[in-house]
Protein backbone atom coordinates (compact mmCIF):
# COMPACT_ATOMS: atom_id res chain seq x y z
CA UNK A 1 0.00 0.00 0.00
CA UNK A 2 2.76 2.45 0.92
CA UNK A 3 4.38 1.98 -2.50
CA UNK A 4 2.17 4.76 -3.92
CA UNK A 5 4.02 7.23 -1.70
CA UNK A 6 7.00 6.84 -4.04
CA UNK A 7 5.09 9.10 -6.39
CA UNK A 8 6.32 12.55 -5.35
CA UNK A 9 3.17 14.40 -6.36
CA UNK A 10 0.88 12.01 -4.53
CA UNK A 11 3.19 11.94 -1.50
CA UNK A 12 2.93 15.73 -1.16
CA UNK A 13 -0.84 15.70 -1.68
CA UNK A 14 -1.38 12.92 0.85
CA UNK A 15 0.78 14.73 3.41
CA UNK A 16 -1.24 17.88 2.75
CA UNK A 17 -4.41 15.92 3.45
CA UNK A 18 -3.04 14.53 6.71
CA UNK A 19 -1.85 17.85 8.15
CA UNK A 20 -5.13 19.54 7.15
CA UNK A 21 -7.08 16.76 8.87
CA UNK A 22 -5.07 17.18 12.07
CA UNK A 23 -5.73 20.91 11.95
CA UNK A 24 -9.45 20.28 11.48
CA UNK A 25 -9.47 17.90 14.45
CA UNK A 26 -7.85 20.53 16.67
CA UNK A 27 -10.42 23.08 15.51
CA UNK A 28 -13.27 20.73 16.47
CA UNK A 29 -12.06 20.56 20.07
CA UNK A 30 -11.31 24.28 20.23
CA UNK A 31 -14.71 25.18 18.79
CA UNK A 32 -16.47 23.20 21.51
CA UNK A 33 -14.60 25.13 24.18
CA UNK A 34 -15.19 28.45 22.40
CA UNK A 35 -18.94 27.75 22.23
CA UNK A 36 -18.97 27.02 25.96
CA UNK A 37 -17.20 30.31 26.71
CA UNK A 38 -19.62 32.32 24.59
CA UNK A 39 -22.91 30.52 25.21
CA UNK A 40 -22.40 28.72 28.53
CA UNK A 41 -25.28 26.33 29.06
CA UNK A 42 -26.44 26.83 25.46
CA UNK A 43 -23.14 25.54 24.06
CA UNK A 44 -24.76 22.35 22.75
CA UNK A 45 -27.34 24.36 20.82
CA UNK A 46 -24.61 26.55 19.34
CA UNK A 47 -22.57 23.52 18.31
CA UNK A 48 -25.64 21.81 16.86
CA UNK A 49 -26.42 24.86 14.75
CA UNK A 50 -22.77 25.15 13.69
CA UNK A 51 -22.84 21.51 12.50
CA UNK A 52 -26.07 22.22 10.61
CA UNK A 53 -24.36 25.22 8.97
CA UNK A 54 -21.52 22.88 8.02
CA UNK A 55 -23.87 20.43 6.31
CA UNK A 56 -25.74 23.21 4.48
CA UNK A 57 -22.42 24.53 3.15
CA UNK A 58 -21.37 21.04 2.08
CA UNK A 59 -24.64 20.26 0.32
CA UNK A 60 -25.08 23.64 -1.38
CA UNK A 61 -21.60 24.91 -2.19
CA UNK A 62 -19.84 21.86 -3.70
CA UNK A 63 -22.02 21.44 -6.84
CA UNK A 64 -22.16 25.20 -7.41
CA UNK A 65 -18.38 25.58 -7.36
CA UNK A 66 -17.98 22.60 -9.69
CA UNK A 67 -19.54 24.78 -12.40
CA UNK A 68 -16.52 27.09 -12.20
CA UNK A 69 -13.82 24.52 -11.36
CA UNK A 70 -12.81 24.00 -14.99
CA UNK A 71 -11.98 27.71 -15.33
CA UNK A 72 -9.50 27.83 -12.46
CA UNK A 73 -6.19 25.93 -12.28
CA UNK A 74 -6.64 23.24 -9.64
CA UNK A 75 -3.44 24.03 -7.79
CA UNK A 76 -4.44 27.71 -7.46
CA UNK A 77 -7.94 26.72 -6.34
CA UNK A 78 -6.69 24.27 -3.70
CA UNK A 79 -4.11 26.76 -2.39
CA UNK A 80 -6.69 29.56 -2.19
CA UNK A 81 -9.08 27.38 -0.21
CA UNK A 82 -6.30 26.45 2.24
CA UNK A 83 -5.50 30.15 2.72
CA UNK A 84 -9.18 30.87 3.30
CA UNK A 85 -9.47 28.14 5.90
CA UNK A 86 -6.31 29.34 7.65
CA UNK A 87 -7.65 32.89 7.76
CA UNK A 88 -10.95 31.78 9.27
CA UNK A 89 -9.16 29.67 11.88
CA UNK A 90 -7.06 32.67 12.93
CA UNK A 91 -10.19 34.83 13.21
CA UNK A 92 -12.18 32.42 15.41
CA UNK A 93 -10.42 33.23 18.73
CA UNK A 94 -11.53 36.86 18.39
CA UNK A 95 -15.27 36.28 18.06
CA UNK A 96 -17.52 37.50 20.86
CA UNK A 97 -20.99 36.79 19.47
CA UNK A 98 -22.72 33.57 18.49
CA UNK A 99 -23.67 34.84 15.03
CA UNK A 100 -20.00 35.48 14.31
CA UNK A 101 -19.29 31.80 14.98
CA UNK A 102 -21.95 30.83 12.43
CA UNK A 103 -20.62 33.18 9.75
CA UNK A 104 -17.03 32.01 10.17
CA UNK A 105 -18.09 28.36 10.27
CA UNK A 106 -19.97 28.81 7.01
CA UNK A 107 -16.87 30.35 5.38
CA UNK A 108 -14.65 27.58 6.74
CA UNK A 109 -16.92 24.77 5.60
CA UNK A 110 -17.63 26.42 2.24
CA UNK A 111 -13.89 26.45 1.59
CA UNK A 112 -13.72 22.77 2.60
CA UNK A 113 -16.66 22.02 0.29
CA UNK A 114 -14.58 23.41 -2.58
CA UNK A 115 -11.26 21.91 -1.50
CA UNK A 116 -12.26 18.30 -0.76
CA UNK A 117 -13.98 17.24 -4.02
CA UNK A 118 -11.38 19.11 -6.10
CA UNK A 119 -8.63 17.28 -4.20
CA UNK A 120 -10.41 13.94 -4.64
CA UNK A 121 -10.83 14.50 -8.37
CA UNK A 122 -7.10 15.19 -8.74
CA UNK A 123 -5.87 11.91 -7.25
CA UNK A 124 -7.12 9.63 -10.11
CA UNK A 125 -5.13 11.76 -12.55
CA UNK A 126 -2.01 11.67 -10.38
CA UNK A 127 -2.34 7.87 -10.05
CA UNK A 128 -3.83 6.60 -13.34
CA UNK A 129 -3.15 2.94 -12.50
CA UNK A 130 -6.25 1.40 -10.88
CA UNK A 131 -4.29 -0.60 -8.29
CA UNK A 132 -2.33 2.49 -7.25
CA UNK A 133 -5.56 4.47 -6.98
CA UNK A 134 -7.12 1.74 -4.81
CA UNK A 135 -4.11 1.94 -2.48
CA UNK A 136 -4.56 5.72 -2.34
CA UNK A 137 -8.22 5.33 -1.38
CA UNK A 138 -7.24 2.99 1.44
CA UNK A 139 -4.59 5.41 2.68
CA UNK A 140 -7.11 8.23 2.61
CA UNK A 141 -9.56 6.18 4.68
CA UNK A 142 -6.81 5.36 7.17
CA UNK A 143 -5.95 9.04 7.43
CA UNK A 144 -9.55 9.93 8.32
CA UNK A 145 -9.77 7.15 10.91
CA UNK A 146 -6.42 7.95 12.50
CA UNK A 147 -7.32 11.63 12.65
CA UNK A 148 -10.49 10.86 14.60
CA UNK A 149 -8.37 8.98 17.16
CA UNK A 150 -5.21 11.10 17.16
CA UNK A 151 -6.54 14.68 17.08
CA UNK A 152 -8.46 14.53 20.41
CA UNK A 153 -5.41 13.02 22.12
CA UNK A 154 -3.15 15.71 20.65
CA UNK A 155 -5.63 18.42 21.65
CA UNK A 156 -5.77 17.10 25.22
CA UNK A 157 -1.98 17.08 25.44
CA UNK A 158 -1.73 20.63 24.08
CA UNK A 159 -4.46 21.92 26.41
CA UNK A 160 -2.34 20.85 29.37
CA UNK A 161 0.26 23.37 28.20
CA UNK A 162 -1.64 26.17 26.40
CA UNK A 163 -5.10 27.75 26.27
CA UNK A 164 -7.61 26.46 23.73
CA UNK A 165 -7.32 29.63 21.61
CA UNK A 166 -3.88 28.45 20.54
CA UNK A 167 -5.47 25.35 19.05
CA UNK A 168 -6.93 27.57 16.35
CA UNK A 169 -3.37 28.67 15.58
CA UNK A 170 -2.46 25.00 15.19
CA UNK A 171 -5.39 24.64 12.81
CA UNK A 172 -4.18 27.58 10.73
CA UNK A 173 -0.66 26.16 10.64
CA UNK A 174 -2.07 22.86 9.37
CA UNK A 175 -3.95 24.58 6.55
CA UNK A 176 -0.95 26.71 5.62
CA UNK A 177 1.28 23.62 5.54
CA UNK A 178 -1.32 21.90 3.35
CA UNK A 179 -1.28 24.86 0.95
CA UNK A 180 2.51 24.90 0.82
CA UNK A 181 2.59 21.19 -0.03
CA UNK A 182 -0.02 21.66 -2.77
CA UNK A 183 1.96 24.42 -4.50
CA UNK A 184 5.19 22.44 -4.18
CA UNK A 185 4.11 20.05 -6.96
CA UNK A 186 2.78 20.35 -10.49
CA UNK A 187 -0.69 18.84 -10.85
CA UNK A 188 -1.53 17.07 -14.09
CA UNK A 189 -4.02 18.66 -16.44
CA UNK A 190 -7.02 16.54 -17.41
CA UNK A 191 -6.17 14.41 -20.41
CA UNK A 192 -7.96 15.50 -23.57
CA UNK A 193 -10.61 13.07 -24.73
CA UNK A 194 -10.20 11.38 -28.13
CA UNK A 195 -13.43 13.00 -29.27
CA UNK A 196 -13.95 16.00 -27.02
CA UNK A 197 -17.50 16.88 -26.13
CA UNK A 198 -18.38 20.52 -25.85
CA UNK A 199 -19.90 21.26 -22.48
CA UNK A 200 -22.63 23.84 -22.87
CA UNK A 201 -25.14 25.52 -20.62
CA UNK A 202 -25.11 28.18 -17.94
CA UNK A 203 -23.90 28.00 -14.38
CA UNK A 204 -27.03 26.21 -13.19
CA UNK A 205 -26.77 23.55 -15.90
CA UNK A 206 -23.12 22.94 -15.09
CA UNK A 207 -23.79 22.82 -11.36
CA UNK A 208 -26.60 20.31 -11.91
CA UNK A 209 -24.54 18.09 -14.22
CA UNK A 210 -22.97 16.09 -11.40
CA UNK A 211 -26.36 15.25 -9.90
CA UNK A 212 -27.65 14.29 -13.36
CA UNK A 213 -24.61 12.07 -13.82
CA UNK A 214 -25.54 10.22 -10.62
CA UNK A 215 -29.21 9.86 -11.49
CA UNK A 216 -28.48 8.59 -15.00
CA UNK A 217 -25.73 6.06 -14.13
CA UNK A 218 -27.00 2.81 -12.54
CA UNK A 219 -23.88 2.06 -10.49
CA UNK A 220 -23.82 5.63 -9.14
CA UNK A 221 -27.49 5.48 -8.17
CA UNK A 222 -26.58 2.32 -6.27
CA UNK A 223 -23.61 4.12 -4.69
CA UNK A 224 -25.94 6.86 -3.44
CA UNK A 225 -28.22 4.23 -1.90
CA UNK A 226 -25.19 2.65 -0.21
CA UNK A 227 -24.16 6.07 1.10
CA UNK A 228 -27.60 6.29 2.72
CA UNK A 229 -27.03 2.88 4.34
CA UNK A 230 -23.71 4.09 5.78
CA UNK A 231 -25.29 7.36 6.95
CA UNK A 232 -28.26 5.65 8.62
CA UNK A 233 -26.17 3.13 10.54
CA UNK A 234 -23.29 5.55 11.14
CA UNK A 235 -25.63 8.15 12.61
CA UNK A 236 -26.61 5.66 15.31
CA UNK A 237 -22.94 5.22 16.17
CA UNK A 238 -21.85 8.86 16.09
CA UNK A 239 -24.95 10.42 17.65
CA UNK A 240 -26.08 7.84 20.19
CA UNK A 241 -22.90 6.13 21.45
CA UNK A 242 -22.64 8.48 24.40
CA UNK A 243 -26.20 7.68 25.49
CA UNK A 244 -25.70 3.95 25.00
CA UNK A 245 -22.51 3.88 27.04
CA UNK A 246 -23.44 6.35 29.79
CA UNK A 247 -27.17 5.79 30.23
CA UNK A 248 -27.98 2.29 28.97
CA UNK A 249 -24.82 0.56 30.17
CA UNK A 250 -23.95 2.97 33.00
CA UNK A 251 -20.26 3.11 32.13
CA UNK A 252 -17.71 5.91 32.44
CA UNK A 253 -17.10 8.80 30.05
CA UNK A 254 -13.79 7.23 29.05
CA UNK A 255 -15.64 4.19 27.72
CA UNK A 256 -17.37 6.42 25.17
CA UNK A 257 -13.97 6.93 23.56
CA UNK A 258 -13.29 3.19 23.66
CA UNK A 259 -16.57 2.44 21.89
CA UNK A 260 -15.83 4.98 19.16
CA UNK A 261 -12.29 3.60 18.93
CA UNK A 262 -13.77 0.13 18.20
CA UNK A 263 -15.72 1.67 15.34
CA UNK A 264 -12.57 3.33 14.00
CA UNK A 265 -10.51 0.16 14.44
CA UNK A 266 -12.92 -1.86 12.32
CA UNK A 267 -12.74 0.76 9.60
CA UNK A 268 -8.93 0.79 9.64
CA UNK A 269 -8.62 -2.99 9.41
CA UNK A 270 -10.75 -3.09 6.27
CA UNK A 271 -8.91 -0.11 4.78
CA UNK A 272 -5.63 -2.03 5.19
CA UNK A 273 -7.05 -5.19 3.60
CA UNK A 274 -9.06 -3.51 0.85
CA UNK A 275 -6.42 -3.34 -1.92
CA UNK A 276 -6.03 -7.13 -1.78
CA UNK A 277 -9.70 -7.94 -1.37
CA UNK A 278 -11.36 -5.63 -3.88
CA UNK A 279 -9.14 -6.85 -6.72
CA UNK A 280 -10.39 -10.41 -6.24
CA UNK A 281 -14.03 -9.74 -5.37
CA UNK A 282 -14.86 -6.62 -7.33
CA UNK A 283 -16.64 -3.52 -6.08
CA UNK A 284 -20.21 -4.83 -6.27
CA UNK A 285 -19.43 -8.13 -4.55
CA UNK A 286 -17.73 -6.30 -1.69
CA UNK A 287 -19.97 -3.29 -1.17
CA UNK A 288 -23.46 -4.82 -1.35
CA UNK A 289 -22.88 -7.58 1.25
CA UNK A 290 -21.21 -5.00 3.52
CA UNK A 291 -24.43 -2.96 3.44
CA UNK A 292 -26.46 -5.94 4.65
CA UNK A 293 -23.86 -6.85 7.29
CA UNK A 294 -23.98 -3.42 8.91
CA UNK A 295 -27.78 -3.28 8.64
CA UNK A 296 -28.15 -6.70 10.27
CA UNK A 297 -25.71 -5.75 13.03
CA UNK A 298 -27.69 -2.63 13.89
CA UNK A 299 -30.92 -4.65 13.80
CA UNK A 300 -29.50 -7.18 16.28
CA UNK A 301 -28.40 -4.32 18.52
CA UNK A 302 -31.93 -2.87 18.38
CA UNK A 303 -33.33 -6.27 19.38
CA UNK A 304 -30.92 -6.49 22.33
CA UNK A 305 -31.90 -2.98 23.42
CA UNK A 306 -35.55 -3.96 23.26
CA UNK A 307 -35.03 -6.94 25.54
CA UNK A 308 -32.59 -5.16 27.86
CA UNK A 309 -29.83 -7.61 26.95
CA UNK A 310 -27.23 -5.22 25.56
CA UNK A 311 -23.80 -5.78 27.10
CA UNK A 312 -20.54 -3.87 26.86
CA UNK A 313 -18.75 -6.57 24.82
CA UNK A 314 -21.75 -6.78 22.48
CA UNK A 315 -21.66 -3.02 21.86
CA UNK A 316 -17.91 -3.09 21.16
CA UNK A 317 -18.34 -6.03 18.76
CA UNK A 318 -21.25 -4.31 16.99
CA UNK A 319 -19.32 -1.06 16.52
CA UNK A 320 -16.26 -2.99 15.29
CA UNK A 321 -18.32 -4.81 12.65
CA UNK A 322 -20.18 -1.65 11.62
CA UNK A 323 -16.90 0.26 11.28
CA UNK A 324 -15.47 -2.48 9.07
CA UNK A 325 -18.59 -2.59 6.88
CA UNK A 326 -18.65 1.21 6.63
CA UNK A 327 -15.10 1.21 5.29
CA UNK A 328 -16.00 -1.54 2.80
CA UNK A 329 -18.75 0.71 1.43
CA UNK A 330 -17.14 4.15 1.52
CA UNK A 331 -13.55 3.41 0.52
CA UNK A 332 -14.21 1.93 -2.97
CA UNK A 333 -16.62 4.76 -3.85
CA UNK A 334 -13.89 6.69 -5.64
CA UNK A 335 -13.32 3.72 -7.96
CA UNK A 336 -16.94 3.87 -9.09
CA UNK A 337 -16.74 7.61 -9.70
CA UNK A 338 -13.57 7.15 -11.71
CA UNK A 339 -15.26 4.49 -13.88
CA UNK A 340 -18.39 6.56 -14.38
CA UNK A 341 -17.09 9.95 -15.55
CA UNK A 342 -14.78 11.19 -18.27
CA UNK A 343 -11.64 12.96 -17.02
CA UNK A 344 -12.96 16.52 -17.58
CA UNK A 345 -16.10 15.64 -15.62
CA UNK A 346 -14.38 14.13 -12.57
CA UNK A 347 -14.55 17.38 -10.53
CA UNK A 348 -18.31 17.57 -11.12
CA UNK A 349 -18.74 13.89 -10.24
CA UNK A 350 -16.77 14.17 -6.99
CA UNK A 351 -18.52 17.43 -6.08
CA UNK A 352 -21.93 15.83 -6.60
CA UNK A 353 -20.92 12.81 -4.53
CA UNK A 354 -19.61 15.06 -1.76
CA UNK A 355 -22.86 17.03 -1.72
CA UNK A 356 -25.27 14.08 -1.99
CA UNK A 357 -23.41 12.06 0.66
CA UNK A 358 -23.63 14.89 3.16
CA UNK A 359 -27.31 15.32 2.28
CA UNK A 360 -27.77 11.74 3.51
CA UNK A 361 -26.05 12.61 6.79
CA UNK A 362 -28.10 15.81 7.03
CA UNK A 363 -31.17 13.55 7.14
CA UNK A 364 -29.89 10.82 9.43
CA UNK A 365 -28.04 12.89 12.05
CA UNK A 366 -31.13 14.76 13.32
CA UNK A 367 -33.30 11.67 12.82
CA UNK A 368 -31.06 9.60 15.10
CA UNK A 369 -30.91 12.28 17.78
CA UNK A 370 -34.59 13.26 17.70
CA UNK A 371 -35.84 9.68 17.84
CA UNK A 372 -33.45 8.80 20.67
CA UNK A 373 -34.54 11.78 22.78
CA UNK A 374 -38.28 11.50 22.15
CA UNK A 375 -38.94 7.77 21.59
CA UNK A 376 -35.86 6.07 23.05
CA UNK A 377 -32.72 4.39 21.78
CA UNK A 378 -34.53 1.19 20.80
CA UNK A 379 -36.90 3.03 18.47
CA UNK A 380 -34.04 5.10 17.06
CA UNK A 381 -32.03 1.96 16.25
CA UNK A 382 -35.09 0.19 14.78
CA UNK A 383 -36.07 3.09 12.50
CA UNK A 384 -32.49 3.58 11.28
CA UNK A 385 -32.23 -0.17 10.64
CA UNK A 386 -35.40 -0.05 8.54
CA UNK A 387 -34.11 2.93 6.57
CA UNK A 388 -30.75 1.22 5.99
CA UNK A 389 -32.41 -2.03 4.91
CA UNK A 390 -34.62 -0.22 2.38
CA UNK A 391 -31.57 1.58 0.98
CA UNK A 392 -29.55 -1.67 0.79
CA UNK A 393 -32.33 -3.46 -1.11
CA UNK A 394 -32.59 -0.47 -3.44
CA UNK A 395 -28.85 -0.61 -4.12
CA UNK A 396 -29.09 -4.28 -5.11
CA UNK A 397 -31.92 -3.52 -7.54
CA UNK A 398 -30.14 -0.52 -9.07
CA UNK A 399 -26.68 -2.03 -9.60
CA UNK A 400 -26.65 -4.46 -12.56
CA UNK A 401 -24.93 -7.80 -12.01
CA UNK A 402 -23.13 -7.37 -15.32
CA UNK A 403 -21.65 -3.88 -15.33
CA UNK A 404 -18.98 -3.61 -18.06
CA UNK A 405 -17.26 -0.33 -18.84
CA UNK A 406 -17.87 -0.62 -22.59
CA UNK A 407 -21.48 -0.57 -23.75
CA UNK A 408 -22.92 -0.81 -27.24
CA UNK A 409 -25.36 2.00 -28.00
CA UNK A 410 -27.06 3.78 -30.88
CA UNK A 411 -26.92 7.50 -31.73
CA UNK A 412 -30.15 8.04 -33.64
CA UNK A 413 -29.86 11.80 -33.09
CA UNK A 414 -26.43 12.13 -34.79
CA UNK A 415 -25.67 12.33 -38.49
CA UNK A 416 -23.74 9.29 -39.78
CA UNK A 417 -20.71 11.51 -40.52
CA UNK A 418 -20.59 13.03 -37.03
CA UNK A 419 -17.01 12.98 -35.63
CA UNK A 420 -18.15 10.92 -32.64
CA UNK A 421 -19.15 8.09 -34.98
CA UNK A 422 -15.86 8.03 -36.90
CA UNK A 423 -14.97 4.42 -37.67
CA UNK A 424 -18.28 3.09 -36.38
CA UNK A 425 -19.70 2.23 -39.81
CA UNK A 426 -23.10 3.54 -38.79
CA UNK A 427 -24.91 5.04 -35.80
CA UNK A 428 -24.18 2.08 -33.52
CA UNK A 429 -20.85 1.61 -31.75
CA UNK A 430 -19.35 0.76 -28.35
CA UNK A 431 -16.84 2.41 -26.05
CA UNK A 432 -16.37 3.24 -22.34
CA UNK A 433 -19.76 4.75 -21.63
CA UNK A 434 -20.14 7.94 -19.59
CA UNK A 435 -23.04 10.36 -19.29
CA UNK A 436 -22.19 13.60 -21.12
CA UNK A 437 -23.59 15.95 -23.76
CA UNK A 438 -23.67 13.20 -26.41
CA UNK A 439 -24.84 10.44 -24.05
CA UNK A 440 -27.83 11.71 -22.11
CA UNK A 441 -29.29 8.33 -21.12
CA UNK A 442 -27.92 4.98 -20.09
CA UNK A 443 -28.39 2.43 -22.88
CA UNK A 444 -30.94 -0.31 -22.33
CA UNK A 445 -29.12 -3.62 -22.59
CA UNK A 446 -30.91 -6.61 -24.05
CA UNK A 447 -30.96 -9.77 -21.90
CA UNK A 448 -29.28 -11.83 -24.64
CA UNK A 449 -26.38 -9.42 -24.82
CA UNK A 450 -26.03 -9.41 -21.04
CA UNK A 451 -25.74 -13.17 -21.07
CA UNK A 452 -23.15 -13.06 -23.85
CA UNK A 453 -21.14 -10.41 -21.99
CA UNK A 454 -21.19 -12.50 -18.85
Amino acid sequence: MLSVLRNRTYRHLFTAQVVALVGTGLATVALSLLAYDIAGGNASAVLGTALAVKMVAYVGIAPLISAFADRIPRRALLFTMDLTRAGVALALPFVTQVWQVYVLMFLLQAASAVFTPTFQATIPEVLPDEDDYTHALSLSRLAYDLESLFSPVLAAALLSLISYNWLFTGTAVGFLASGALVVSVLLPKPKPQPQPVERTGGVYAKAAFGARLFLATPRLRALLALDLVAAAVGAMVLVNTVALVRDTLGRSAGDVSLALAAYGAGSMVVALLLPRVVGHLGDRTLMLPAAFVMTTTLGLLAARLGTGGLSWPALLAAWLVIGAATSAILTPGGRLLRRSAAAPDLPAAFAAHFSLTHACWLITYPLAGRLASQAGLTVSAAVLTTLALAAAVTAVRLWPRQDPAELEHVHTELAPDHPHLAGAGGRSHRHDFHIDALHQRWPVREPAREKTAA
